[in-house]
């Protein structure tokens, strides 16, 4: 696919430390531990401290992951962050993380929701291949439980606070990105959204008594469409790679819902010890959630060199997204 081999060539993390487990949430709604674990594999999930926004967990997991690359700040040609929950409207999250790391690159934020991390990914690729930048710093950071309503079981029980980050840029041939698949259905956006707080609903008192800055999730259409999509998505990323789904070392799929990745690991044809599955520990965390799996996998030595890889990821919009990796 590359004229220009393009890897990934360092990884970062960051989970608040704040726990909130299953049995916190039954204090605070009509919910148990049983019902969340049996529907969705979630025990527990992180929250960002009152102090700390996306742009923080961000640098944290940026710092990380420029270290683990073997580089350092000044190597850094552009940085992108992938985020629905950015610190403000503007300035950009990634021109605050810009500003920490003291990088002088240009910057810019992504919004595809989960699938943000795939996306942002495809551009940098993008970008590199283009001859315009040597090395990416791509982050995937949320705050998800600043836009959490916490007295809806249906969604509460679901989402958490992370990020995780990786460096792209050139790789020995025959590594790196071997093929991506992201695509789009704007006519389901409104199964999954924050209607509050943008043009069309700007802030008010009405905006926030009916809770429209908090997620809206038809959960049951979305289920439908994420079994659908993240199998669609990944056979289709393994396909364009030339390869089968036999080849497959590793799958790292977004964290949303263990059923959502079993039924992925089942049309892939793959043993589920052949998946990266934290979600027990930290719930859905949208764009962090791959980045994040990713490198507690390369943390855990699950990830050798030549391995092949499928990320693979779908998320409000609706989007979805695949990538196929030679580590």
């Amino acid at each position: 696919m590359n004229a220009i081999p393009v890897g990934i060539l360092g990884t970062g993390k960051y989970v608040p430390e704040q726990v909130l487990t299953n049995k916190d949430l039954e204090q605070m709604v009509e919910t148990n531990d049983e019902w969340i674990v049996t529907r969705t594999g979630i025990k527990e999930r992180r929250i960002a401290a009152s102090d700390e926004a996306t742009s923080d967990l961000a640098f944290k997991a940026a710092e990380q992951a420029i270290a683990n690359a073997g580089l350092t700040v000044d190597d850094i040609d552009l940085i992108i962050v992938a985020t629905v929950t950015p610190d403000m409207s503007f300035p950009s999250t990634a021109c605050l993380v810009q500003a920490r790391l003291g990088a002088k690159c240009p910057a810019f934020d992504l919004s595809a929701a989960c699938s943000g991390f795939i996306y942002s990914l495809v551009t940098g690729n993008g970008l590199i291949q283009s001859g315009l930048y040597k090395r990416i710093l791509v982050i995937g950071a949320e705050t998800l439980s600043r836009i959490t309503d916490y007295t809806d079981r249906n969604t509460c029980i679901l989402f958490g606070d992370g990020a995780g980050a990786v460096v792209i840029g050139e790789v020995p041939a025959g590594r790196g990105f071997q093929s991506f698949e992201i695509g789009a259905d704007g006519t389901g956006g409104e199964l999954l959204k924050v209607s509050g707080g943008g043009s069309r609903k700007p802030a008010s008192a009405e905006t926030v008594a009916n809770k429209e800055h908090s997620i809206y999730m038809a959960g049951n259409e979305v289920f439908k469409f994420a079994v659908r999509i993240m199998g669609n998505a990944a056979e289709s990323a393994i396909e364009k790679a030339g390869l089968t789904k036999a080849d497959i070392d590793l799958l790292v799929p977004h964290q949303a819902n263990i059923r959502i990745i079993q039924s992925s690991l089942n049309r892939l044809e793959l043993s589920e010890d052949k998946a990266m599955i934290n979600l027990d520990k930290y719930g859905n965390m949208s764009a962090a959630s791959i980045p994040v799996a990713l490198a507690e996998a390369v943390e855990q030595g699950r990830v050798k060199e030549g391995d092949k890889l499928c990320l693979v990821g779908f998320g409000g919009g609706l989007t979805w997204g695949a990538t196929v990796i030679v580590w």
